[in-house]
């Protein structure tokens, strides 16, 4: 079973369920999720190979979306951030039953080229014997990684106190080309669904709306201007109103 953060107030709505990317985990979710817990339980998931969650041989989409069902007792929202995204989506097609409406945050059901390999690469070459606080790390991986904010995301994945990562690297890179891809699927989600992208990304081109459509006939598209990928990390509250106003329409 894998771990994961439930935040509940006086639940009356529809429990909705996150599902963060890769590199990611329920904690960078928290303050997301508790300010979408008002009438509703919300649980954000640490998905396989990260955080908390056990470690497995395999990490593909079938598999992510057979862990999310497992808490998917009842007809729930479920919310996906790229990779996050794809499981949600490989979940609400493969058993549309456990779903009522799915949110989509900046990712397709398409194939990328853009590997996530050289950031493992970085994280590999960070010399944990010489690491005692998250800034040492820090030191390190600014010779290989320059964003400072996407240094600060892939540091929030190590336990400095156990000189570790809470990242299976080995599974995650072998399995990268699943990862950014997407499988052969069949069938549709005849919910609700919305795709809610970054104003300033290029996730989720004009050109994938078809496919989306075939596989998500009822799918909505909005943007939140000004934000990129980590849209939720970006304009929180933009993206708190946007998820709050679908799920309560």
């Amino acid at each position: 079973m894998l771990a994961a953060n439930t935040y509940d107030s006086t639940a009356v709505a529809t429990p909705l369920f996150i599902a963060h990317g890769l590199f990611g985990s329920a904690r960078n979710w928290g303050v997301v999720a508790k300010r979408l817990s008002e009438g509703r339980s919300v649980t954000a998931v640490d998905m396989r190979n990260h955080g908390e969650s056990p470690r497995f041989d395999s990490h593909r989409y079938p598999d992510m979306a057979d862990d999310l069902a497992q808490f998917v007792a009842e007809r729930s929202d479920v919310l996906g951030h790229s990779m996050g995204g794809k499981a949600a989506m490989v979940l609400a097609l493969a058993a549309p039953e456990k779903v009522r409406k799915l949110i989509v945050a900046d990712i397709a059901p398409v194939g990328y080229s853009h590997t996530q390999t050289p950031l493992i690469d970085a994280l590999r070459g960070i010399d944990l014997a010489l690491v005692e606080t998250r800034s040492d790390a820090d030191r390190q991986l600014q010779s290989t990684v320059d964003d400072a904010g996407v240094r600060a995301f892939l540091l929030q994945s190590l336990d400095v106190k156990a000189k570790r990562w809470r990242l299976n690297l080995d599974v995650l890179e072998r399995d990268m080309d699943h990862i950014i891809g997407f499988p052969e699927i069949e069938g549709s989600f005849e919910g609700p669904a919305l795709f809610l992208s970054g104003g300033d990304s290029d996730y989720v081109l004009p050109e994938y709306r078809a496919r989306i459509r075939e596989l998500f006939p009822k799918a909505i598209f909005a943007k939140i201007p000004g934000a990129g990928h980590w849209l939720h990390a970006e304009k929180p509250r933009e993206f708190e109103a946007a998820v709050s106003t679908f799920l309560n329409a």
